[in-house]
């Protein structure tokens, strides 16, 4: 993504000291010694966005898959919430207003991510920039680019990165679906006849978000330009704050963008599609607001390979009628390529985030992963948005023939918030 001239460079966005010592590729405690436990006993972590989901994930993927944490910092824009963080996690967690000054410090391990969408690529970069793995909330982000800038930095960086969600281990625990997995991997089907229908599962009426909202009073407790950053500063209204903040383009993109990451982590393992993304994409949906998230009746996104992933909304207008089902098995295989597919290793089970972090290994919902499966929900958003069916280059990772498209691909940030 290209800088806008006079913007912050992510290099300026943190002041950092000696690179040497921030781009560590183990964590700080990794040698143990005095004082110091190793890696697998205990993370210093570092907290940004304190809200509902706000340290969720640091449970769920450190202390739940067997390691330990100690919570160390938190940040947000709002000073309730920083307050009640300081009540939930103890009085040794330093708090900060401007995560800038919690990326500097060198005894973090982790930095998890709660922020609102708009944020999370920004913090991400921040984050691999600084030597710190990274547990990032979903979406993973709200358009499409900034996704491949992530990717980058954490590759660039050598840090561990977990998406919010972890539905690929089921995949991985069912027989079906490592089938499926080793057959599209293999490359012995050709074409794809596979049609993947998820039904159901978005809350599509409630999450509309309101048109003409009117501008409210800041409350002297939230700084409203922060919380804003890259995304347009729009006069305050409360609707666009706290859970409501997924009802609007602005800052995430309605129930797509909230629950396909869910959906899709098992998708992409089991169809093998976490290097690739659809090449063509139709909705059924009523005409888009500019702002506000509005209703949508079902999406189709087809693949290269001849898979048809299929997202129904079941809530509003029509149910989709287009194609059934399909499942691929070993049958749908000649015999002599059933017997090369026999011979291949099964697929290695993927890795929890402590795994990764202790091994410096990839974990489970890594970056590239996360990365494609959001892009499904940005797809199906964008051609909600242009009400017109989109074709897609998943390599360049551009659409073709549609400059309007195109350009939610990549949408505008707010100086000095560019990536």
């Amino acid at each position: 993504m290209k800088r806008t001239s006079g913007a912050v460079s992510r290099r300026d966005l943190l002041k950092t000291a000696s690179a040497a010592g921030v781009f560590s590729i183990v964590p700080r405690n990794v040698l143990g010694g005095p004082g110091q436990d190793a890696p697998s006993e205990t993370l210093a972590v570092g907290l940004i966005g304190c809200g509902g989901q706000g340290g969720e994930d640091v449970n769920t993927y450190i202390k739940n898959a067997g390691g330990q944490y100690r919570m160390l910092a938190a940040c947000d824009v709002d000073k309730g919430r920083l307050a009640n963080a300081k009540k939930k996690w103890g009085e040794q967690v330093e708090l900060y207003s401007d995560w800038r000054r919690l990326m500097e410090r060198k005894d973090l391990d982790v930095v998890s991510i709660a922020t609102p969408p708009h944020w999370h690529a920004l913090l991400c970069i921040a984050a691999a920039q600084a030597g710190k793995d990274i547990l990032c909330e979903k979406p993973m982000t709200r358009f499409i680019a900034e996704g491949r800038e992530v990717v980058k930095a954490v590759q660039r960086y050598g840090r561990v990165f977990q998406i919010g969600t972890s539905g690929r281990f089921g995949a991985y625990n069912s027989q079906a679906g490592r089938t499926i997995h080793k057959i599209v991997r293999s490359g012995l089907l050709k074409p794809n006849p596979g049609v993947h229908i998820h039904t159901g599962g978005f809350p599509v009426k409630r999450y509309c978000g309101r048109v003409n909202l009117q501008p409210e009073t800041v409350p002297g407790h939230l700084d409203w330009d922060m919380y804003c950053g890259p995304a347009p500063l729009r006069p305050h209204n409360g609707h666009r704050f706290g859970w409501s903040h997924r009802y609007y383009w602005d800052y995430e993109g309605g129930s797509l963008a909230d629950f396909a990451q869910h959906y899709m982590d098992p998708f992409q393992w089991t169809w093998g599609k976490d290097d690739t993304s659809p090449v063509e994409v139709e909705a059924m949906a009523a005409p888009a607001h500019s702002e506000a998230c509005g209703l949508w009746a079902w999406v189709e996104l087809k693949y290269a390979d001849g898979l048809t992933l299929v997202l129904d909304g079941k809530e509003w207008g029509p149910r989709y009628d287009r194609q059934k089902p399909r499942i691929i098995r070993r049958e749908d295989l000649s015999a002599e390529d059933q017997k090369k597919l026999d011979a291949l290793p099964d697929p290695p089970k993927p890795m929890t985030f402590v795994e990764a972090v202790k091994t410096r290994g990839q974990s489970a919902g890594h970056a590239e992963a996360a990365h494609r499966a959001v892009t499904i929900a940005h797809l199906s958003n964008i051609a909600i948005r242009t009400g017109r069916k989109i074709k897609y280059d998943p390599v360049k990772e551009e659409i073709i023939g549609d400059e309007f498209a195109n350009r939610l691909v990549y949408q505008p940030m707010r100086e000095p918030w560019i990536i």
